[in-house]
């Protein structure tokens, strides 16, 4: 491509989303792609000359930028060009979607559930209606503004020095009170956010197993819910637990790739979920012939010995949302397949009529 402007250019803190603004000569488009680098959703913003009666053959995708119709632009004699240096992404906290604010306010909104392929594209401030470049901002400015305000609060919170050590004492404190006292801590963060650790808490005279515990997750919202329900604040905030007989420092690896998983798949957590199981050198030997893990908010139907109950970890909220925990019980290839094929309360049922356990080895 040829006489284009990279405008803006930068990456979600998960990492898992990069926003791109281009400008040629006719127009301004932004581009929200994956972590591999492809476009997952196109929008237009802006027409620098005249506008077509109607719509351009190609498309967002295909290298260039379409011009926006007359009827779907507020300015059909076309805009200057955006002024990179008043331009600015704000990422949403569960870091799916994105924000673009310049010099005169919102100028577009890419939201998590935008899919282009499915016929929505992102939000832009001069388009009218709806088309296949960009849908109207106006009709929902006040719904979707009151998120990017949240969001800029949240990043300015993560970005203070005590951010990070208050969602670690909440979790801590609400582990000592409901869980036990701790053993080992382990970091499980690549360095950038999500930041991740990992909690032991050793056997005791009543729990002959031990409980590995995620502290941070809470910290931030899990993508992609609002495309699946309309409030979102009873499971937008986990924390993962383990239970096991297993030497601790063996078992607490599998954290390092399904703890910050949700982000970084783009994706959400909630009970009765299964995972395919990442092939990880790290973990494989606590891993056996596992192929995937089942996440259990109340496993308690696996419970195979009276000093096997599950801790009750209720009561704990992060921001106003309820944390809930999600017991990570593995599960086989096979077993993963049945879920699918079936549903996970039915895998349950299998799984208890054949004695499996919720606890690890």
């Amino acid at each position: 491509m040829t006489g284009i402007d990279v405008l803006l250019d930068e990456i979600s803190p998960y990492q898992s989303r990069r926003v791109v603004v281009e400008c040629d000569s006719h127009t301004t488009a932004a581009y929200l792609l994956d972590a591999r680098g492809r476009i997952r959703v196109p929008v237009w913003l802006a027409n620098h000359e005249i506008a077509p009666r109607t719509s351009e053959s190609g498309g967002l995708y295909e290298g260039r930028a379409p011009l926006m119709p007359e009827a779907y632009t507020k300015h059909p004699q076309g805009l200057p060009r955006l002024d990179p240096d008043r331009l600015r992404a704000v990422w949403f906290e569960e870091g799916d979607g994105v924000a673009l604010v310049d010099g005169e306010g919102l100028l577009a909104v890419i939201p998590g559930w935008a899919e282009a392929d499915s016929g929505l594209p992102g939000y832009a401030r001069e388009a009218i209606g709806r088309s296949a470049y960009a849908w109207e901002l106006d009709p929902v400015r006040d719904q979707l503004w009151p998120r990017v305000v949240h969001a800029e609060a949240y990043w300015d919170w993560r970005r203070a020095s005590g951010a990070w050590r208050s969602v670690q004492r909440t979790v801590l404190s609400h582990l000592n009170r409901h869980v036990g006292e701790p053993g080992h801590y382990w970091d499980v963060s690549d360095g950038h956010p999500p930041l991740l650790r990992v909690s032991e808490r050793p056997p005791t005279a009543e729990r002959p197993f031990t409980v590995l515990s995620t502290v941070g997750m809470c910290g931030q919202r899990m993508p992609t819910l609002d495309r699946y329900m309309a409030d979102t604040s009873r499971y937008a905030r986990v924390e993962l637990a383990l239970a096991t007989t297993m030497p601790a420092h063996h078992a607490a690896r599998v954290f390092r790739w399904i703890g910050a998983f949700p982000w970084r798949a783009v994706t959400w957590f909630g009970t009765g979920h299964t995972v395919k199981w990442l092939d990880n050198p790290e973990d494989r030997a606590m891993r056996g012939g596992a192929g995937a893990v089942l996440l259990l908010e109340d496993p308690s139907l696996l419970v195979t010995h009276p000093d096997h109950r599950p801790p009750d970890t209720s009561g704990l909220s992060f921001q106003g949302d309820p944390v809930r925990w999600l017991w990570i019980v593995p599960i086989t290839r096979p077993e993963h397949l049945f879920a699918k094929e079936h549903d996970s309360a039915t895998l349950v049922e299998k799984l208890a009529a054949e004695g499996r356990s919720w606890v690890l080895g």
